[in-house]
């Protein structure tokens, strides 16, 4: 945009937020998480991610960095090799113990050992510096398209409730929450069987499936727990009881 050429170079990450929010009035929706302690590199990179339609958070604090990351809950993460504390391989590892959110490495280290290092402990994408920003840029979007076509597939969809079998949450009109594994097998075998009335039995032989000891009084909690999370998030009465016969949606 004209707007931007005008401007290129000589804005502040402020100035480049309110720009941002003046040209796309949707908001800020895509948040990527910067872990770079070069801080004059790291202002410019944000600059321009949020000019280009991204959210963008980072912190100082690189003892505390794991804790922060997860607090964050970011869809895309850019780590540096070379930080204080801890390098980038070891938050990388650790990061990758607890979540799939995609991690592009950006780094001044080159080789090949560096590159093959990254990737076996879980980064999505490798990137030296210095870098073209457009093709940064992409591989970005790549990434995200990705996670996206990967989500969508692990994913169960009805009556515009969103259960993702990925992240083990339910979402239904932008409201979410969270869900036990015996609550997500649950749901997601009714889903799978909508239109059917889905018996006690079947239930509970799909929870015994997944190693966790039910009995019926067990199901009775679990499936009442589900009902209250579905209230909460909007999706009131989605699941029907059929007495003497099981569940339907």
């Amino acid at each position: 945009m004209v707007l931007k050429e005008k401007i290129k170079g000589r804005i502040t990450l402020d100035i480049a937020v309110k720009i941002y929010k003046t040209l796309f009035k949707g908001g800020l929706c895509v948040k990527i998480y910067i872990i770079e302690d070069d801080t004059v590199l790291r202002e410019e990179l944000a600059k321009m991610l949020v000019i280009y339609g991204y959210s963008c958070d980072y912190t100082d604090d690189f003892e505390n960095i794991i804790t922060l990351v997860q607090s964050a809950k970011p869809d895309l993460i850019l780590l540096d090799i070379n930080l204080p504390y801890y390098d980038g391989y070891h938050i990388c590892r650790e990061i990758r113990k607890q979540s799939e959110v995609p991690i592009i490495i950006v780094t001044s280290r080159n080789t090949d050992m560096d590159e093959l290092m990254g990737m076996n402990l879980g980064a999505d994408d490798f990137v030296t510096k210095p870098y073209n920003k457009q093709i940064l840029l992409a591989r970005i979007a790549a990434v995200l398209k990705r996670t996206e076509q990967k989500t969508q597939m692990e994913a169960l969809e009805h009556r515009g409730l969103i259960l993702s079998l990925a992240k083990s949450r339910v979402t239904f009109k932008n409201k979410t929450e969270e869900l036990t594994k015996n609550e997500q097998h649950i749901l997601s075998m009714l889903i799978k069987n909508s239109g059917r009335i889905v018996s006690r039995e079947e239930l509970m032989d799909e929870l015994w499936q997944s190693d966790e000891f039910v009995d019926d009084n067990t199901l009775t909690v679990n499936v009442n727990r589900l009902r209250h999370k579905l209230d909460s998030v909007g999706a009131n009465d989605f699941i029907s009881t059929k007495r003497g016969q099981g569940y339907l949606i």
